[in-house]
């Protein structure tokens, strides 16, 4: 039942050369498929910055924890920082297989 729709991502991918192939992890008898990397590392990142600063928040109510609050400060400080990253990599590989400027080469996750 699976192979219709590896037919039809195909011939998606056929259509819109642009866009980023889907990852595929076989795990037993199933299979996760990741498609639009760059946007789905994007949203993983955004989730790690929200439990870094969650978690940092939370040690600070307690005076011994205090230095892994500001560790999980730091790390989400520095999660912060792999957005742009995310973005330019995305932006580079766009522009690496052919994506014409202005062709949403700029948008924002």
């Amino acid at each position: 039942m699976t192979e219709p729709n590896v037919n039809r991502d195909r011939a998606a991918q056929d259509a819109e050369p642009d866009k980023d192939p889907p990852v595929k992890i076989d795990i037993g008898h199933d299979e996760i498929i990741i498609s639009n990397r760059y946007e789905s590392l994007s949203i993983i990142n955004d989730i790690l910055i929200g439990i870094f600063f969650f978690v940092g928040s939370v040690l600070f109510y307690f005076k011994p924890l205090e230095f892994w609050a500001i560790t999980f400060f730091v790390l989400g400080s520095i999660d912060f920082l792999l957005r742009p990253v995310i973005r330019l990599a995305r932006r580079f590989h766009l522009q690496r297989i052919g994506m014409r400027q202005g062709d949403n080469a700029s948008q924002y996750y």
